[in-house]
């Protein structure tokens, strides 16, 4: 199972970014695969072709009104394990005896 991270956004349209990460947001969501957005980007779990999928759409709805953009990914494999999205924070509070910010 996948955890991947990452940010997409234009770099030709000015300093409020908002409009165009939402677009993205709006495919992440309507992919129905487990996402949590951060203020920095938003992460995905799933299988490879599943969220690289996701990516690409996320891309291609970008690049038809976005001259350049930037993307970073992030991924995190781990053989047989799901529900990472939850259980990797869980398992940080586990140790801290305290639930942190979210």
């Amino acid at each position: 199972m996948i955890l991947l991270e990452f940010s997409m956004s234009p770099m030709d349209k000015g300093e409020s970014l908002s409009p165009y990460v939402s677009r993205s947001l709006d495919i992440v969501s309507k992919s129905g695969i487990p996402y949590r957005l951060t203020p920095m980007g938003t992460c995905l779990e799933g299988e490879w072709d599943e969220v690289m999928g996701v990516i690409k759409q996320c891309y291609e709805k970008m690049s038809s009104d976005c001259n350049r953009i930037t993307c970073s990914i992030k991924i995190d494999y781990r053989k047989g394990k799901s529900g990472r999205l939850d259980s990797k924070i869980a398992s940080v509070e586990k140790h801290l005896g305290r639930e942190v910010n979210k």
